[in-house]
């Protein structure tokens, strides 16, 4: 009869253990996520960088001429313009200097027009007066000799006296055209060369003097590009030194990231790539160009220096300030995209996601991950568009497990 009672005993507890690993079983939570579809969308190839900010242009202004400062007529922070009078040096000494070689080229233009018109020298009066002379000794022989020809064909005169006046003539003759080269010679090459030499004389008073204004110039100091007064060391009174800057301006309207990338990421990099330039504390960002990629490579560091170039409005980027610059190199029109929060470490390395099937089944697939665009994954394969990936919820999440899709915001707890 006992026996008959332990059979009913023991399926009582079969059936209330069967029961308790049910009751256990239903009570496993599921875990609750959030996913998102992937897609094809264009996405880009970048190139991130930390970079110095520089101004577009900055001139060291220094003066020419060593001397004290008389006046500032700008102060730190100032705008200017280019050719803008910026410092007065002290400079009635050159003031003077320049006054003295004004009269230098005075009296050299009035030494000019002396010679030029003053009358002929003595000694083109005499040689003037020789070739009158030689002139009347050459009429006179050439009548004797026209003469004493008649008188022999007549034949009444001896052929020797012919023969000695034609010798006479012959000598007036001569004598005649040395006089006359002799005075073209006073009258033109003396006398041009005297002309010549009073120019030499105001040419030289010229030239001192331009000289002398040019060092007055110099001590008024003007601004070579428009911009604002950076720095001013100086103060009225101090000595300026030539070679040695006493302001500087910097132009500011446009900013300048130099940045140094590694050799294999600024192979991709050429002039014109679009570009953005953002402060490191975030509190600016500006869109900008890529101007100059080196041809050099640093050999200390295996980087190139790159710069990008971006309109400064307002003056909000000040040079001197650390910024991030990131170079779009290409764009891939049609890519398969993932949102960045869905790429999870691969459990042999590499990169993986957790997909959700129909059913809401969680999957673990193996991803080849390509560029990233800001939130953006480029995905080479593993997934395809329209698959759902858990952008929250993924980390520590079991292959094949039961997983409850809740929107952004959404209470986790299950209802």
């Amino acid at each position: 009869m006992s026996n008959y009672l332990w059979i009913p005993a023991a399926a009582c507890l079969l059936w209330a253990a069967g029961c308790a690993r049910k009751e256990e079983k239903e009570a496993e939570p599921i875990a609750p996520v959030q996913v998102e579809a992937v897609r094809t969308a264009p996405v880009r190839r970048l190139v991130d960088a930390d970079a110095v900010l520089y101004p577009i242009n900055q001139s060291n202004i220094s003066p020419k001429v060593s001397a004290p400062v008389q006046k500032f007529l700008v102060n730190r922070g100032d705008h200017v313009q280019a050719g803008q009078l910026l410092a007065v040096l002290e400079n009635r000494d050159l003031v003077a200097a320049a006054a003295a070689n004004k009269a230098q080229v005075d009296q050299a233009e009035a030494n000019l027009r002396s010679t030029a018109d003053a009358t002929v020298p003595e000694a083109v009066v005499k040689a003037q007066t020789d070739v009158q002379s030689d002139q009347e000794q050459y009429d006179a022989a050439q009548k004797v000799l026209e003469s004493r020809q008649k008188l022999l064909r007549e034949g009444a005169l001896a052929r020797k006296l012919v023969d000695d006046a034609a010798v006479q003539f012959a000598q007036a003759k001569a004598q005649l055209e040395t006089a006359r080269e002799h005075l073209r010679t006073l009258q033109s090459v003396g006398k041009q060369a005297q002309i010549q030499g009073a120019q030499a004389q105001v040419e030289t008073a010229r030239a001192q003097y331009q000289s002398a204004q040019a060092q007055v110039g110099y001590t008024e100091v003007r601004s070579l590009i428009s911009g604002t007064v950076a720095d001013r060391p100086l103060y009225p009174g101090d000595i300026a030194s030539a070679g040695t800057p006493m302001i500087t301006i910097v132009d500011t309207s446009k900013v300048v990231a130099r940045a140094n990338v590694p050799q294999k990421e600024a192979a991709a990099i050429r002039v014109g790539d679009p570009a953005t330039i953002k402060l490191t504390d975030g509190t600016a960002e500006v869109p900008g160009k890529v101007t100059v990629v080196s041809p050099a490579t640093d050999p200390s560091s295996t980087t190139l220096q790159v710069w990008v170039q971006a309109d400064n409005p307002g003056g909000r980027l000040k040079p001197g300030a650390s910024a991030h610059a990131t170079i779009v190199t290409a764009v891939i029109p049609d890519a398969v995209v993932a949102p960045a929060q869905a790429i999870l470490p691969g459990e042999e390395g590499g990169s993986m996601v957790m997909t959700v099937s129909a059913g809401n089944i969680a999957h673990q697939k193996k991803v080849e991950v390509g560029v990233t665009d800001g939130d953006k994954v480029q995905i080479l394969s593993g997934v395809s568009p329209g698959e759902r990936v858990i952008t929250v919820g993924g980390v520590g999440l079991d292959d094949n497990s039961k997983v409850r899709i809740v929107q952004p915001g959404e209470k986790d707890e299950e209802k």
